[in-house]
């Protein structure tokens, strides 16, 4: 898992974990939640094959990046764009082709509107937007008071969340031999149970993404590509026509038999629809 993201960065103050792979254009892979940079294992490679430089990160509070002990620290959506920005200075990237996904898209809209000429083309899948998360379940989790959760015993949540991140994807025997290991890992124990909650969970609010939805029009100057799994269970293709509606001039592409885990379902279609829009729309050269 270092092998993706081996180098650290401080990042206002926080160490956040990244990686940069390859060479040619540069392309940034923005994951979401409870995932990490991991979840692009099987992606980037076939970028880097294809002659793009990428990426990574896991977002502050996320993967191999510090988890801050100030629970007053924002590990947010809005929180997480300047985390994006500082890494762009640390890359040293004017601009680039910004690929993000669930919560991650999220980002990714907000990095979009608020930095509009670093990204110089935008995907998201399976985004987070408008008022889509989070869910009345998660809601209610969060009205009851996270601290019960936190302080589940530790088999009874691995087993809980276990069952919860099964529901990303539809190939679930390869996800279980592999990658849900991996997140599941990430989120437990001592350190990864209270930060899922405090650093993850806590900060899920829909007003991140609904008060830019007037500015979503613009998002649409730029290259912008939509992707989606057809059998997403957390984000609905509804969203994903509704977020095509709201962007004039976007693509949007629903990936047959693929669950909101798109990638753990069907990576090399999802490499494909990215070097084909990279292709069709190259970063526009400077100076």
């Amino acid at each position: 898992m270092r092998s993706i993201v081996p180098d650290d960065t401080l990042i206002n103050g926080y160490r956040v974990a990244h990686g940069t792979h390859g060479t040619g254009e540069p392309v940034v892979l923005v994951h979401g939640t409870p995932s990490s940079s991991y979840i692009w294992r099987n992606v980037y490679p076939k970028l880097v094959d294809a002659g793009y430089k990428v990426h990574l990160l896991d977002l502050l509070g996320f993967g191999l990046s510090e988890r801050p002990w100030d629970q007053s620290v924002d590990t947010s959506v809005s929180g997480q764009v300047p985390i994006l920005h500082g890494l762009f200075d640390e890359w040293g990237l004017d601009k680039a082709h910004v690929v993000a996904h669930d919560i991650g898209g999220s980002v990714g809209l907000r990095f979009g509107v608020f930095h509009p000429d670093q990204a110089e083309t935008l995907t998201v899948l399976d985004s987070c937007t408008f008022d889509s998360w989070p869910s009345a379940r998660t809601k209610q989790q969060m009205a009851d008071g996270l601290d019960v959760l936190i302080r589940k015993p530790d088999q009874e949540h691995r087993d809980h969340f276990r069952e919860w991140l099964l529901t990303t994807v539809e190939d679930k025997e390869t996800f279980d031999a592999d990658a849900l290991k991996v997140f599941l890992e990430y989120i437990s124990g001592p350190v990864g149970q209270a930060s899922l909650f405090q650093h993850q969970i806590s900060h899920y609010d829909s007003k991140h993404t609904m008060e830019i939805n007037d500015d979503l029009t613009g998002l649409g100057e730029r290259p912008m590509q939509i992707i989606w799994g057809e059998k997403d269970a957390w984000q609905v293709t509804d969203w994903a026509h509704k977020l095509h509606a709201a962007i004039p001039g976007s693509d949007l592409h629903i990936v047959p038999d693929a669950g909101h885990f798109l990638m753990e379902d069907d990576a090399t279609t999802v490499a494909d629809l990215l070097t084909t829009f990279f292709r069709a729309n190259p970063l526009k050269q400077t100076g």
